[in-house]
């Protein structure tokens, strides 16, 4: 059996060094790894990453207690020890926690890829002007933390944020999503575009990434979790 020949690893380009915090939850973790691997391999470059895990419970909690200062500080924590590792800059690959982002960005070692503006430069490519969320409770029901500027968003009708939440912490839970959440997150989708006539559905939680993509996706949409990665990608290599 023929040998092969051992690759020159000084010939083949690496990437800059991504610190991504990972567990919020596992599911989006895994997957903007699978993707930013395979982003990297169509570039001919091999990715340079680094990752720590967070706890999502305390990071949640958090979220819902509005503790903005607590939260960035702890995850400035974990961006520390990912610079300690070699990270160039550093990424969350989670919604929820950019409630601080302005906070954590003050404190960060590190630079931040901002995910949330990210979205603000897409809905103005496309001149979106009425949308809705779907993401946590938190995101939905606070219009995205205020973020988002220019834009009218339609709050859903209780019941329907309390589906769209409890749907996305069954994806952060399990890491994987069921075509049964799709169906309905797509059905609920159409409703909104006919009873409150919004142009778009904003996909404003990275996990919803496990039941949606280009291929299976049959409402207008801006799907927050490939924004950041093509950003994330174009830092990383450009």
């Amino acid at each position: 059996m023929s040998e092969l020949p051992a690759a020159n690893m000084n010939e083949v380009p690496t990437g800059r060094c991504i610190g991504l915090i990972g567990g919020l939850g596992v599911g989006a973790s895994v997957y903007y790894y699978e993707e930013l691997a395979k982003m990297h391999a169509a570039r001919g470059c091999v990715m340079n990453l680094v990752m720590a895990h967070a706890h999502v419970n305390r990071v949640l909690g958090a979220v819902q207690a509005g503790d903005k200062d607590g939260l960035a500080a702890y995850l400035a924590a974990l961006i520390a020890r990912l610079k300690a590792a070699g990270a160039q800059f550093a990424i969350v690959p989670a919604v929820a926690p950019h409630i601080a982002i302005q906070e954590l960005i003050q404190l960060s070692p590190l630079p931040m890829m901002n995910l949330i503006q990210e979205i603000q430069h897409e809905i103005e490519a496309r001149q979106l002007r009425r949308i809705a969320l779907f993401g946590t409770r938190f995101a939905v029901e606070s219009r995205l933390f205020g973020q988002l500027q220019g834009i009218e968003v339609v709050t859903p009708q209780p019941d329907e944020v309390d589906y769209i939440h409890a749907t996305y912490l069954q994806l952060v839970g399990a890491g994987a999503g069921l075509v049964s959440q799709r169906e309905g997150l797509s059905r609920l989708a159409h409703r909104l575009m006919e009873r409150d006539r919004v142009q778009a559905v904003i996909l404003a939680g990275t996990e919803l990434a496990l039941v949606f993509d280009e291929g299976n996706t049959d409402f207008p949409n801006v799907n927050s979790a490939r924004l950041h990665l093509n950003a994330i990608a174009r830092r990383a290599m450009d």
